[in-house]
């Protein structure tokens, strides 16, 4: 069986996540943090198209729960690995610097960047031994252009692509692709609170994007039509940032 873990994955662009690669037969490890009923809804949805998921809850921001959990899940699995890796994990804490406290830049760049490092180390050795791999890390516009009031997720956005092209170069020869896929405005529970009418004047498309749209380009990146892409980071913004 083809197995694919999403952090992240029982809401939003996660979601989306989960549901498309289900649909291109893997087996989808859906991880979540703490609300265990929005990924059993995920969880159903892959049900209802006819794929199969299990659930993997562990806070990315901490290494020995990650350890745990996978070392469980190796256990129960001593003859599979997980061949696609999406670090989709994320807060925001938006503040001006001025105001922003310590726990604000800790919280997001202990979710998103190491986060990353912690998840992606773990699963790394199961990809080199069968020579093969797809690590899709999601980052986001704020993380290439930078935003005002986002100066952590930014910093944290941004270093996730700066390790996404050193990652690259480190695998590419045990067939191990690694890419980032940096959304705009997309509609989802992390952008409900922004004044949509108004942001979608600045977008050239008129709109915010869909999730699913988002999962599209990311199971595109996970398939093996994408052997020969990797250390990109490929925006999906409308072309709000060219």
């Amino acid at each position: 069986m083809k197995y694919a873990l999403v952090t992240g994955g029982s809401r939003g662009i996660g979601r989306a996540i989960c549901v498309k690669l289900a649909e291109m037969g893997y087996t989808v490890l859906i991880n979540y943090q703490s609300n265990i009923a929005a990924a059993q809804e995920t969880q159903q949805l892959i049900a209802d198209k006819g794929g199969a998921s299990e659930l993997l809850p562990f806070d990315v921001s901490q290494p020995e729960a990650i350890e745990k959990a996978l070392d469980t899940w190796t256990e129960a699995h001593p003859d599979d690995y997980i061949d696609v890796l999406v670090n989709n994990a994320g807060i925001r804490r938006d503040t001006l610097m001025i105001f922003m406290q310590n726990e604000d830049w800790d919280g997001v760049v202990d979710t998103t960047l190491n986060g990353f490092f912690y998840t992606t180390r773990r699963l790394l050795k199961g990809m080199l031994g069968h020579r093969h791999g797809r690590i899709v890390n999601m980052v986001s516009l704020s993380g290439i252009k930078g935003l005002p009031g986002q100066v952590n997720y930014s910093a944290a956005k941004a270093a996730v692509i700066g390790a996404t092209k050193a990652l690259a170069q480190e695998v590419a020869s045990r067939k191990i692709t690694v890419n980032a896929v940096a959304p705009g405005f997309i509609a989802t529970d992390m952008t409900k609170e922004l004044n949509e009418a108004e942001l979608k004047k600045m977008i050239p498309t008129g709109r915010f994007g869909l999730p699913e749209e988002v999962a599209d380009l990311v199971g595109f990146l996970a398939s093996d039509q994408a052997s020969y892409i990797t250390g990109e980071v490929i925006s999906i913004n409308g072309g709000l940032y060219t």
